[in-house]
């Protein structure tokens, strides 16, 4: 997939592309910080929504909390008073008189605890006893809420309390209570009377309207884009008193969410000092593509969970107005860079357009002898060396012609020189035979190594040679040079088996050789002549090949002016000798003559390994001369390659 996405890039033109880089570089930094203010933003708005939702939810918790106070506190007023208590518990009929009393004194105070708390919509005391006797409102016989739903559960409260909501208008289950308008939703404090204790002896219930326990939660002050829940211990909610007032915020997703943390919801931990000490958290979760925000804090003495559900549509709209500004803004500045950057590329490019043609007409063959351009820059100099190429390219078309032509004469001469070759070894192979009649061993053998040395002379197939084809050359070549002193040429070859197979550039050593037997020694000097050469491999797969003679050496200014002749770049300025050489004529012609086999096998070795490889000449006085050639590691069979 990558590969031909590359290969269409690649065919783009140079414009194309160019604009198309422009393009993202400004498209990139420019989105992503377009991406990241905009995500800063919907983060405030969303903070500030959830900082006015917990404002809320405290206010209304504080409401609660406090109506929960009010209802405790009426039902402890009630139990503390002592005739109230004994009037319930009582084993025989109370007389007339102490029901009057009791009228007057305990029952106006329990009616009193309803005037002082509007808010509470009934106290009722419900007696187990066959001789209390009932007074509406207040006091009535137990038996009248057997049915009721929250009987079984204050019967076993023992000394906690229990609370009881009622979320639906009900009708009188009895008409014993005559009351004629309906039971409305409403919230029940209930407390167990025990006299003595362990005893059963009756109920105490405090009833509140859930408008007033509640009034953001289940009265008329909801708000169009937020909720008020209150969930019970079961985790289902309580629903408001009025039929018109309807839950339509999804719940049940953030029930889900609260629970298992799905449906891309998102925890705040809430400020300290915003919450104080009451725990609160804050959950985002998105259901049928709306965003909500549902904030909830724990009612402990209730067991029970208010929830505030925010809708963030119009808190996201704004942010939404202001991305859509951004993307189109965005878009307009791009379109106007491409249109200001293609004018600009069909300008700047223009030239490179004319260079571009002019390539095309070099490579369909076509002699061209130029091209000129407007301006400076890259694109000048790229069309100046262009020009300075195509001149190089014509005179390399004329100098191909004229070596072609001499490369045909070249041919021609090789095939007379390779008769004349076949009639000199016809001629040594006589004079040979000649030499073998009369017994002359000698001149049988030198012209035995003559003629191995001019057929490896004349048998040039190929640059490469075996090192054990030089070493049998250079054999020859001492056998023959031997004849010219009465003490003969010692060789000495220190060469590993494995390394004769070693590829080598043909007539390599033999120069080095022939140096030692013109310079080395003295023909008139009666001594002991030494030859040797030594092989050897590096762990870097470099091959040494030593050649070290026993001759008289050269002093330090000789060996200075040698090394500059031999590594001298081949160029006429060049072809001199250092002045701090001693300016001797004939020792300085017969240095250069000397240094000329050197010089070129240095030259063959750059030019067929590289600069790295080469000679390196080492001498002393009285002491001899050292050359050493470095190589890289070839063989021609086997082994290593």
């Amino acid at each position: 997939m990558l590969q031909p996405f590359l290969r269409w890039i690649n065919n783009l033109s140079l414009q194309s592309r160019l604009i198309g880089t422009y393009i993202i570089v400004i498209l990139l930094p420019t989105t992503a910080v377009s991406l990241y203010f905009y995500n800063q933003v919907n983060e405030t708005y969303i903070q500030d929504t959830r900082l006015k939702s917990i404002d809320a939810l405290q206010n209304e918790k504080q409401v609660l909390l406090t109506q929960i106070e009010t209802m405790e506190r009426a039902a402890q007023l009630a139990l503390s008073d002592q005739e109230v208590i004994q009037y319930l518990a009582s084993n025989h009929d109370t007389p007339t008189a102490e029901l009057i009393e009791f009228n007057n004194s305990s029952y106006a105070n329990l009616a009193q605890i309803g005037i002082n708390n509007p808010s509470i919509l009934h106290l009722r005391l419900y007696s187990d006893n066959d001789h209390t006797y009932e007074m509406w409102p207040i006091f009535f016989k137990e038996k009248r809420v057997w049915d009721e739903p929250w009987y079984k559960l204050a019967r076993t409260l023992g000394d906690r309390e229990g609370w009881y909501v009622q979320r639906q208008n009900l009708l009188p289950r009895s008409t014993r209570f005559m009351v004629p308008e309906l039971d409305p939703p409403k919230v029940s404090l209930l407390r167990e009377i025990q006299v003595p204790k362990g005893h059963h002896a009756g109920i105490v219930q405090i009833d509140m309207l859930l408008a007033n326990f509640a009034p953001r939660t289940f009265g008329a002050l909801q708000e169009d884009e937020s909720q008020m829940l209150l969930l019970d211990a079961g985790g289902g909610y309580i629903p408001p008193s009025s039929k018109d007032q309807q839950y339509t915020f999804p719940l049940q997703q953030w029930l889900t969410a609260n629970h298992t943390e799905q449906n891309e919801t998102r925890s705040y931990q809430a400020d300290a000092a915003a919450i104080e000490d009451q725990e609160l958290s804050s959950i985002r979760y998105t259901y049928q593509g709306t965003a909500y925000l549902a904030t909830s804090t724990s009612i402990d003495r209730l067991g029970a969970q208010l929830v505030h559900i925010v809708s963030l549509e119009k808190v996201l709209q704004d942010t939404r107005r202001a991305r859509n500004g951004i993307v189109l803004l965005n878009i307009g500045f791009i379109l106007l860079v491409s249109l200001i950057t293609y004018l600009a590329n069909t300008f700047i490019l223009k030239n490179l357009r004319l260079l571009t043609a002019a390539m095309k007409k070099v490579r369909r063959g076509e002699l061209h002898h130029g091209v000129e351009v407007d301006g400076g820059g890259e694109i000048g100099e790229l069309a100046y060396h262009f020009n300075r190429m195509t001149l190089t390219i014509n005179e390399l078309i004329a100098q191909a012609v004229s070596k072609q032509a001499l490369m045909k004469e070249a041919e021609l001469r090789t095939l007379y020189s390779q008769i004349d070759a076949h009639f000199l070894y016809n001629t040594l192979e006589n004079i040979k035979m000649l030499a073998e009649i009369e017994d002359q061993r000698q001149i049988s053998d030198a012209l035995t190594s003559l003629g191995g040395m001019m057929r490896y002379n004349f048998k040039w197939s190929g640059e490469y040679v075996k090192l054990s084809e030089e070493v049998r050359h250079i054999r020859n070549y001492i056998e023959v040079m031997n004849i010219r002193f009465e003490e003969p040429v010692r060789l000495e070859l220190n060469i590993p088996e494995v390394l004769l197979e070693l590829e080598i550039l043909k007539m390599s050593l033999q120069p080095l050789v022939e140096n030692a037997f013109k310079h080395a020694w003295n023909e008139e000097e009666d001594m002991e002549r030494c030859l040797l050469i030594e092989v050897a491999a590096t762990p870097d797969r470099v091959i040494t090949v030593i050649v070290q003679d026993n001759g008289s050496g050269m002093d330090a200014p000789q060996l200075e002016a040698l090394q500059q002749w031999i590594y001298v770049p081949d160029e006429p300025d060049h072809h001199h000798i250092s002045n701090s050489y001693p300016t001797n004529a004939p020792k300085e012609q017969q240095l250069r003559k000397g240094g000329i086999g050197l010089r070129n096998v240095q030259r063959r070795l750059a030019l067929f390994y590289g600069e790295d490889y080469g000679l390196q000449i080492t001498s002393t006085i009285g002491e001899g001369t050292r050359v050493t050639l470095r190589f890289p590691k070839v063989l021609l069979t086997g082994g290593e390659s």
